[in-house]
């Protein structure tokens, strides 16, 4: 093992974020199936929608807390564990941080008890006001977070302080990064793709069990449909304008993405190969000519740059975790788009649910969301490094040198022993919640 501080400070930051978004991207991705079945039960009286949103509500409710809990340690390790970096860069990410505690958080928290609790008190009216706050507030959330990575990977609205530090030269600038934009449609898409199989594959569980009849059918159409709407915006045109952003802005975690060496036209996007670094080249690959440079700058013959056309201290440092990563997430987004759009299929002709082996597949699929998710996230904070503001401040500068490895090491290992009892206890409140079913007269006062 290494005794070099900033990997520690690296690894522990990378298990907290990690196990962290587990949670918020299915809350966010949750959020507005919970508005919709609110609103048609509004508006029909279809108690079916009503018992939908009331069981979800429920696990979005521990979904929440668990997130809330695993997501205070990262605020403190700004400071504990990165103070270098924020004293550098404090002067700009601080404002979308306090912006995300302040509004987005407060708004969420303010509305989540009356929708978890409140839904006889408010009345079917002011509880769907509620889960509007809530899905509101959530996404809200989102996106100050998401302004505040986009900062760091395409900066923007600063100007430098006369210590040299950063401080906020526009506001409208640093809000509106277009790299935030973009994520933010990309990234909330792909946390409505981790909702959907969720629904979906509890769907497949109640068919496949033969309780919750109507309820099973409630999620696995719903699922279905939204998972397949969402997981194509993922590719396009979301996907597809971060790959030209990140073409334009970041042309070396390109170049590592696809573990492209050389420069040249006609780029080949690579299916299959493994990267060897020391030797600069792509093992075993198998390759669509011309894609890459389709993707990257829009046409086929477009000239897409190698990593041997930049300096090596400005490659990504992790080239084979960054090209893995970025694979693995495109790969399992393409098979996404297929299984949803199979399972339509067999919905419109009537037959999901006695396709027991694509309720298996349904049942079993949840949690690649969530690896395609991690894996994307992998992909952008990889392609990013050397640097925590991209261009501007290199990450080995930017952890706290008083604290050392041992004990970086040391919290790491109460993260994590903490981070599995609690996994456990949401394990099992979630499960309890799934075997409780959507039945009538659960109901919160």
């Amino acid at each position: 093992m290494t005794d070099d501080a900033a990997f520690w400070h690296r690894i522990q930051f990378a298990f907290t974020i990690v196990y962290h978004y587990l949670f918020p991207q299915l809350t966010m991705g949750l959020a507005w199936f919970l508005v919709a079945w609110k609103w048609l039960h509004l508006r029909t009286g279809d108690p079916r929608y009503g018992d939908a949103a009331r069981l979800w509500t429920r696990i979005f409710g521990i979904n929440f807390a668990v997130g809330v809990v695993t997501g205070i340690p990262m605020e403190f390790q700004f400071g504990t564990n990165w103070s270098s970096f924020s004293k550098y860069a404090g002067g700009v990410i601080g404002q979308s941080l306090a912006m995300e505690g302040m509004f987005s958080f407060f708004f969420e928290s303010a509305f989540i008890g009356a929708m978890v609790w409140g839904e006889k008190r408010l009345g079917p009216r002011n509880h769907f006001l509620a889960t509007l706050g809530v899905a509101l507030g959530s996404w809200l959330s989102g996106y100050f977070i998401l302004v505040t990575n986009a900062f760091m990977q395409a900066p923007s609205g600063y100007a430098f302080a006369a210590d040299g530090s950063l401080r906020l030269a526009s506001l409208s600038d640093f809000l509106l990064n277009r790299w935030a934009l973009i994520e933010f449609c990309h990234n909330q898409c792909a946390a409505i793709v981790t909702g959907a199989f969720a629904i979906a594959a509890l769907g497949a569980f109640y068919v496949l069990r033969g309780d919750n009849g109507s309820q099973g059918r409630l999620f696995l159409k719903w699922g279905a449909a939204v998972g397949l709407v969402a997981s194509a915006i993922v590719a396009f045109p979301t996907g597809d304008a971060q790959a030209k952003m990140v073409a334009r802005l970041q042309p070396q975690a390109l170049a590592a993405m696809e573990g492209r060496f050389q420069s040249g036209p006609i780029a080949e996007i690579t299916l299959i190969g493994q990267p060897d670094v020391q030797k600069r080249q792509l093992d075993n690959p198998i390759r669509v000519p011309g894609m890459l440079s389709f993707l990257a700058f829009g046409t086929f013959h477009s000239d897409v740059p190698g990593l041997g056309a930049f300096p090596e201290d400005t490659w990504p440092t992790n080239i084979e975790l960054l090209y893995y990563g970025f694979h693995v997430m495109a790969g399992l987004g393409t098979l996404f788009i297929l299984l949803m759009a199979l399972a339509n299929l067999q919905q419109i002709r009537g037959r999901l649910e006695s396709s027991r082996r694509l309720l298996w597949i349904l049942m079993l699929a949840f949690p690649f969301p969530f690896i395609a998710n991690t894996a994307g996230w992998v992909t952008a904070e990889l392609g990013r490094q050397p640097w925590l503001v991209y261009g501007l401040f290199r990450t080995r500068d930017g952890y706290s040198a008083a604290v050392s490895s041992g004990d970086t090491l040391f919290t790491l290992i109460g993260f994590a022993g903490l981070y599995f009892v609690v996994g456990l206890l949401y394990v099992f409140l979630v499960g309890r919640e799934v075997l409780h079913g959507a039945s009538p007269g659960l109901e919160h006062a």
